[in-house]
């Protein structure tokens, strides 16, 4: 059976584009120009997936989303401009409970359409793959935490990871990133010693607000990096969007540089790339690779080939990835020292 779409977009242009896109590629559409009538089909329609503008008369997006999760929870994918504003939208759209965000268009009905309508397909099918236990993100982490009994709080004590014993932890993240990041990252002491950076999928002009955001939210210093500094002790640094990064070694000391994108990679910030750069830099055993939720296998090799070499590694477990994308393949390359819901990765690294 088809996959159903419930498009809702106040533009006809947008909702025109959305239709020929999905049905294209073989999902059947249903249409609304606002949040409220986007509530009114729900029930009958039944959508697999919405695809949700922000801005529209009589209802909102993130109002529309919020009686959606409360009402009918279904995977929702937000349609977001790639501005300041926009990042900050859909930040709040993914706490509660979207699935993931595709950039809206702009300008005439030529520009890049073309180039979005390939994510855009790629965005819905995953979306349409999430378990609906997952959608309201953080409602149902709560709830895993409330849930997490002794039995598994020892499961994850009898294979400790050594407080400080890494130079390094490197963590690669893609569709239900930002979430899954809101958990385990401020749950990190401000005496944590080991610095860790994040190569998390996103538009550049995105990664600066969710930088300032995991910062007001973590004891340790959270930074986007837009030139080389020294990796110090008590840092999270993150890398800059529509961009890649990599660990540099000078003397005794370790550096962290964005560079441009290498297009010989699918996804960016590169996972593979930070792990390979990582990996030339530290002794194995010293680096921590953390691979979480998101499509497509970014950094699974790299990080078995860091774990045939001695490097500690752990895989989001499918109980709470969004996507098991990522760390399934690293699982499935039996590449991964622990496997572990979001919710306990802090503990395993404290």
């Amino acid at each position: 059976m088809s996959q159903k779409v419930l498009i809702v977009d106040d533009s006809a242009l947008m909702r025109k584009f959305h239709k020929q896109v999905l049905e294209h590629a073989g999902f059947v559409t249903q249409m609304a120009s606002n949040g409220q009538e986007c509530l009114t089909l729900l029930a009958d329609f039944a959508p697999n997936v919405i695809v949700l503008d922000i801005n529209m008369p009589v209802m909102d997006g993130l109002s529309c989303l919020k009686e959606i999760m409360a009402k009918q929870p279904t995977p929702v994918v937000i349609v977001s401009s790639l501005t300041e504003k926009g990042a900050q939208t859909s930040f709040d759209a993914l706490a509660l409970g979207a699935v993931d965000y595709i950039q809206k268009p702009s300008g005439t009905y030529s520009f890049n359409m073309g180039e979005l309508s390939g994510l855009m397909v790629e965005k819905v099918l995953a979306a349409a793959n999430v378990k609906p236990s997952l959608l309201s993100i953080r409602r149902n982490q709560r709830k895993q935490q409330e849930d997490c009994t002794r039995k598994n709080i020892e499961q994850v004590i009898q294979t400790p990871i050594s407080r400080g014993s890494f130079d390094l932890i490197v963590v690669g993240v893609s569709t239900g990133g930002p979430n899954c990041l809101q958990t385990i990252l401020p749950a990190l002491p401000a005496n944590y010693p080991t610095p860790i950076i994040v190569a998390q999928h996103m538009p550049g002009r995105f990664t600066k607000v969710f930088s300032e955001r995991l910062n007001a939210m973590c004891a340790l210093e959270v930074v986007e990096v837009t030139q080389k500094q020294a990796i110090i002790k008590g840092h999270i640094y993150i890398a800059q969007g529509d961009g890649d990064i990599v660990v540099e070694k000078l003397g005794s000391g370790l550096y962290v540089k964005p560079i441009e994108t290498d297009e010989s990679y699918l996804w960016h910030p590169s996972v593979s790339k930070l792990v390979d750069s990582a990996v030339a830099c530290i002794t194995p055993r010293k680096l921590c690779c953390i691979q979480l939720t998101g499509m497509g296998n970014d950094g699974a090799q790299e990080m078995h080939n860091a774990y045939s070499l001695g490097a500690t590694t752990i895989a989001e477990s499918q109980e709470t990835a969004v996507v098991f994308g990522m760390p399934g393949q690293l699982v499935k390359k039996n590449g991964a020292t622990h496997v572990a819901p979001n919710y306990q990765i802090a503990s395993l690294l404290t």
